[in-house]
């Protein structure tokens, strides 16, 4: 049975997934974990039965917003034919899948998240940060195993959940401790061109909550307005502060409990981040979303 870790039970606890409410609850306390979740895994050709895993219609690969999505033509020729067809220039050419080494990073950035009991919102970040990593090119000649090593580091520490080299190297498998300390100070000396903003979060623990696309756009508009303020806080736990005061403001409010679920971040968390956000709000929030008397509507932390 799947675990996962409790707020609540401040520990890793089997949960239940219930599909039609896309809700994933703890047995032990019954809170909500995640809820109105998006499946996110393949396509089913045919209408079966939720419950068979084994149904041989399933088609297609989980979607990952951080891999190349898109069609290829194969263009081939038939022995015998017309030699004046145009497409007879053409050559069947073997293309490398170009996600190839993405999913080879994040399939060890999984296992080694696994292996340290880190929750998905940490290995998430892990990947995006490799991701922007690969796009800048910045990996190129380098230990792989060493970066990927190193992406976990970063985000464990941006998470508050740090890590310490010899804990990492300890589930790295194959690279020295020496190797991922590099890896480490070349990541921050080029962390300007790999940095993880906020808003590379935001939609996806938007749809998670069930939020419409007005509330998702304040939300992105008020996200892209911390940069102007001294927010000493991760990227996830300023988007989960904002998102938790714009759906304040809506007419579907989420509880704070809600919020944690969706982000992956502590409710705790979220309180303190939202107490050094709130006197920034009339700022912050869009006009458009919501005047001075719709703020006043806010919790005072």
């Amino acid at each position: 049975m799947e675990k996962t870790y409790c707020s609540d039970c401040k520990r890793f606890t089997a949960v239940v997934s219930d599909h039609s409410a896309g809700d994933t609850i703890c047995l032990e306390c019954g809170l909500v974990l995640e809820a109105h979740s998006i499946d996110e895994t393949s396509e089913w050709r045919t209408f079966a039965d939720e419950s068979n895993d084994n149904d041989p219609h399933r088609v297609g690969e989980k979607s990952n917003p951080l891999l190349t999505v898109g069609l290829t033509t194969l263009i081939s020729t038939q022995k015998g034919g017309d030699s004046s067809n145009s497409f007879g220039r053409f050559r069947n050419v073997s293309t490398p899948d170009p996600d190839r080494s993405l999913i080879e990073a994040f399939k060890a950035i999984g296992i080694m998240s696994e292996r340290l009991g880190l929750v998905s919102t940490i290995k998430d970040l892990a990947n995006e940060i490799y991701k922007k990593m690969e796009d800048v090119k910045s990996s190129k000649g380098r230990n792989k195993d060493a970066m990927v090593a190193a992406c976990l580091y970063e985000a464990c520490k941006k998470e508050g959940k740090s890590r310490t080299i010899k804990e990492i190297w300890g589930v790295a498998g194959g690279v020295t401790r020496k190797e991922i300390g590099r890896a480490i100070r070349h990541l921050e000396d080029i962390s300007d061109g790999v940095c993880v903003s906020a808003g590379d979060f935001l939609r996806r623990f938007c749809s998670h909550l069930g939020m419409t696309s007005r509330a998702v756009k304040a939300a992105q508009e008020a996200v892209e307005k911390t940069a102007e303020f001294d927010i000493r806080r991760s990227p996830i736990t300023v988007v989960a502060s904002i998102i938790y005061m714009i759906t304040q403001l809506s007419d579907e409010i989420k509880q704070i409990r809600d919020v944690s679920a969706a982000t992956g971040v502590a409710q705790n968390t979220i309180k303190n981040s939202y107490k050094d956000i709130y006197p920034y709000a009339s700022r912050l929030v869009p006009a458009w979303y919501a005047n001075e008397e719709d703020l006043k509507k806010l919790c005072n932390p």
